[in-house]
């Protein structure tokens, strides 16, 4: 991949809880997560956990799903400009939350974002570094990575699941 890589700054738009982090460490009023890369896609979530969760549309605004240097799935940062894309997964289970826990690269922060439609959710935020100034174009990501990232998925899942004691 080229590009510029572009350093955003730490800030977030909204207020964020002082605890951030894994999911064990989070309040459990929040079990709603914001997806807005791979894991909007059935094929991934299908590979993980075995089913497709309940899903609305939902965006993030102040937020971006930024293009990763060397990397075919994006991270979310703090931006200006139009919301995030995504969608809201509401009805995960202790057990798919630690497998998907145990998929997220150990470089992502969980923190709670505010949503458009004026809820909340949970998501994995890049803390910065390898950010690119485009965003990540979900359908690239369907046509030309999609297949493979999925069945890659499906290799892992034995292991994330018993990295997350299931």
């Amino acid at each position: 991949m080229t590009g510029t890589i572009m350093r955003h700054a730490t800030t977030h738009p909204s207020p964020v809880p002082a605890s951030s982090g894994r999911r064990e460490r989070l309040s459990p009023d929040v079990t709603r997560l914001f997806a807005y890369g791979t894991l909007q896609f059935d094929a991934v979530l299908e590979a993980l956990i075995n089913r497709i969760p309940q899903r609305i549309s939902a965006s993030a605004p102040g937020w971006r799903a930024a293009s990763l240097e060397g990397r075919v799935y994006p991270g979310l940062v703090a931006a200006p400009g139009p919301s995030a894309l995504g969608v809201l997964l509401t009805d995960l289970s202790r057990r798919e939350w630690a497998i998907l826990d145990a998929f997220e690269d150990n470089r992502y922060d969980l923190r709670e974002v505010t949503l458009t439609s004026g809820g909340r959710g949970l998501a994995y935020i890049w803390p910065g570094g390898e950010v690119r100034d485009e965003d990540w174009d979900a359908e690239q990501f369907r046509v030309r990575h999609l297949q493979e990232y999925a069945a890659r998925c499906a290799r892992i899942a034995p292991r994330l699941a018993a990295e997350a004691g299931q």
